[in-house]
This record gives structure tokens, sequence and C-alpha cells, in this order.
């Protein structure tokens, strides 16, 4: 198949579901409004695609399969991204960044992902175990049910976030900062009351 490329080009409104993306590099294009929702093996074609300091705007790219595609410096703005396998993504120069987005019941298991930023974003449910997040930035999020299992914390910043439940004994925490207000999500297996 041949690969395509596009250089700083817009992509509005387009469902993804009903027209094949084209397999190749894009590189600093911005997608608005599209709709990539549940797109998998049957629409080849997104898998192993190059995203490049792309930006994705008002998406809906819920439960996509993002096998070996490539996220190097893309923001997600104002999307959804609910049952997203981060995972299965090619893990080399990865760099994101959500705000504002949708992003329940996805895993980032075992991805070296430090310095990310989620600002305003619905984590529920999500996975972070075996991460690295070291320097990273809850900014306002929800981390209800969220999963942090020997993920390194190291330097996080959780200062604003809410709803959260982390295991010290289970995580690195060194440096992560964290408030009085949700101080108390570091204690939940200890079943004691903080008043």
């Amino acid at each position: 198949m041949t690969e395509h490329y596009f250089d700083n080009e817009e992509f509005h409104n387009i469902d993804f579901t009903k027209t094949a993306i084209k397999k190749g590099e894009y590189d600093q294009c911005r997608f608005i409004g599209c709709n990539f929702s549940g797109i998998h093996a049957s629409n080849i074609q997104f898998i192993e695609c190059e995203f490049i300091e792309c930006e994705f705007i008002d998406c809906n790219v819920s439960n996509a399969i993002v096998k070996n595609t490539a996220f190097k410096g893309v923001s997600f703005l104002d999307s959804k991204l609910m049952g997203v396998q981060f995972f299965e993504v090619d893990a080399f120069l990865l760099k994101m960044r959500f705000e504002n987005c949708q992003l329940r019941f996805s895993s980032f298991r075992e991805l070296h992902m430090q310095h990310t930023v989620f600002k305003n974003c619905q984590l529920e449910h999500v996975e972070f175990a075996s991460a690295d997040l070291k320097g990273s930035v809850f900014d306002n999020s929800n981390l209800q049910h969220a999963i942090f299992e020997e993920t390194n914390l190291e330097k996080v910043d959780f200062s604003s976030a809410f709803l959260l439940n982390i295991d010290p004994d289970q995580n690195r925490l060194k440096g992560a900062i964290f408030t009085k207000d949700n101080c108390s999500g570091l204690l939940h297996k200890y079943k004691i009351q903080i008043v």
C-alpha cells in the first residue's frame, strides 16, 4: 500500500468510519470535528499512521484501535477517547497532551509518557499500571477509580486532581505534589477518616 504524506493540512468533519483515513505521515495537521470512533482492523489504514505535531479538536476517537500508530507531539482538545488502548501505540518518541477530554476506560499501561499534561480531563477507570508518568500534570482532572499500580509518579502534580486513590506502597511518589484536600486519596487502603 502506498503511504501518503500530509503537511500542515486541515481535515474538517470527516467521518473516518465511512471514509478510510489514508495510511501515512501527518505532519502539523489538524483534525477538527472528525469521527474515528470504533475504527478497527476492518479499516486497516488507520493502523500504523504517524501523527507528528498534530491537533485533534472536538474529535471522537473512542474505541479506536491505535496499534502501532505514532503520536509524536500530539494534542487532543475537547475530544472523546474512551476505551482507547494507548499501550498498543508506537512508543518511539511518544508525546501527547490532553485538554478537556473524556478518556474513561482507556489504558496507558506500561507506557513511558513523562511530562504528559491532562487538563480538565475525565479519567475515570483509566489504567496507568506500570506506566512512567514522571513530571506529568493532572490539572483539575477526575481520577475516580483510575488504576495506579507500580507506576512512576515522581514529581507528578496532583495539586488540583480530585477523587484519586493511590497506594503509596505500590507506586513511586517521590516529589509528587498533593494538597490537603486530595491527600486523603493516599490513605484509602487504611480505611481511616480524615476530618
